[in-house]
């Protein structure tokens, strides 16, 4: 088990550009390896559950050539495998994937790691079989059998960007278009993704509605990763910057951070850059004073414009001159770990006031940290908000299971001691 260790800073400055997009590589690594005339993906996450998706689809039999900075997929003809598909930790990656397969036609088994084998596919497993999918497993792992499927229209019960582009995905493959309405807007990367590469896709509203067909190609380049860029942009606000993360992701679908720091009297501009395939990008640099800093609140229809940033926004909580709230954020219980307990139990032992509900929690502030240990509990975004917090702890902060980190962002703590002083 590696660990990490954080030690007190007295101002986090300076200039990184994040890394690539975990959610948009994941997605164009699928949605290449279904086009007709290849891919090409300039600047992809390196990180581990993208190497697991990249990995996937190779076993499905796409031809992938992998550079140092791109990757290209060749014209490829998926096909079956009997051997078990892993996922590693990576619930985007079963879920997309699933669809893709069920889609296609193909019959495969998809499981992962512990973590994983723990997370909940009923979700996805559901509207697949509404499709007419031969699909079991309600958790890891996951049987898909070969199968014809039908397009339907389809009311998702959450906001989930998962659950949308699982059906979507598997409507490519069907017979007849394919609807999915959702309650509030979810990250809606695969539909811009599909739509540069050639599919008809209609956006009305909260329902997404796709024709049959294979994408014709696809070029991308994959701007930075907001929500690795939100632990940077916490410790500024938190220390004092000013700090520069570079071609940033601004998807308003993403950018919900952005809000909270509003709300939360960080300042902050934003240096708008020409978007590139449906993306929009932005430099966003951080100059404030941390005593300054306001409560605020997270509920409803902004949770799933920031559900893997509430981690380290709990953890700016704790420097806010009063008590935030964090509502309607249930999914936290079945992410890589259950974040509302792993960062409740975290905070209360670096001497945070927490109250936690089942749906979210409090946070009373300001409040003085002092360094402990940590324990990751196999989660990426557990370990690394711990890591920002003690940035403003006394003395030192150990996180243990750091090795998650590597899944989304690997150069995690060279770039936190280069840019704390």
């Amino acid at each position: 088990m590696e660990e990490l260790v954080a030690s007190p800073a007295s101002r986090f400055w300076g200039e990184l550009r994040p890394p690539s997009d975990k959610s948009i590589t994941h997605r164009a690594y699928l949605i290449g390896a279904l086009a007709a005339r290849g891919a090409l993906i300039r600047k992809p996450l390196r990180g581990q559950d993208c190497e697991d998706t990249l990995e996937l689809v190779k076993a499905l039999g796409a031809i992938v050539e992998a550079g140092d900075d791109s990757v290209r997929i060749r014209p490829s003809k998926l096909s079956s495998t009997a051997a078990p598909l892993w996922c590693g930790n990576s619930g985007t990656t079963l879920r997309l994937a699933a669809g893709l397969i069920a889609g296609q036609g193909l019959s495969a088994v998809l499981t992962g790691d512990e973590s994983l084998s723990k997370r909940p596919m009923r979700r996805i497993v559901e509207p697949l079989r509404e499709m007419g999918a031969d699909i079991q497993g309600d958790t890891p792992p996951v049987t898909i059998q070969a199968s014809n499927l039908h397009g339907i229209e389809y009311a998702s019960p959450i906001a989930s960007a998962q659950i949308k582009s699982c059906v979507l995905l598997a409507g490519l493959g069907a017979e007849g278009d394919t609807s999915v309405s959702e309650p509030s807007h979810s990250r809606d990367h695969t539909e811009r993704m599909l739509g540069s590469s050639g599919v008809s896709v209609r956006v009305e509203g909260l329902t997404v509605t796709i024709s049959p067909g294979r994408p014709e190609h696809l070029e991308v380049d994959i701007p930075a990763d907001p929500s690795s860029a939100a632990f940077f942009l916490v410790a500024a606000a938190m220390l004092g910057g000013p700090l520069t993360a570079k071609s940033v992701c601004v998807n308003p679908t993403r950018s919900g951070i952005l809000d909270v720091l509003a709300e939360a009297g960080v300042s902050f501009t934003l240096v708008r850059s020409e978007g590139t395939d449906s993306e929009p990008i932005a430099d966003i640099c951080v100059e404030t004073k941390p005593e300054d800093l306001k409560p605020f609140r997270v509920g409803g229809a902004l949770i799933p414009r920031l559900i893997d940033e509430i981690p380290v926004l709990a953890v700016l909580a704790t420097q806010c001159n009063g008590t935030s709230e964090f509502r309607d954020a249930r999914e936290l219980r079945v992410k890589e770990s259950d974040r509302i307990e792993a960062i409740a139990s975290g905070l209360r032992k670096m001497g945070a006031n927490v109250e936690v509900w089942e749906d979210g929690f409090s946070v009373a502030g300001p409040t003085k940290l002092h360094g402990t240990t940590i324990e990751a509990k196999g989660d990426h975004r557990i370990a690394m908000s711990f890591a920002v917090a003690g940035l403003k702890a006394e003395g030192e902060t150990r996180i243990l299971g750091a090795e998650t980190i590597r899944t989304s962002f690997p150069d995690f703590e060279q770039e936190l001691r280069r840019l704390a002083n």
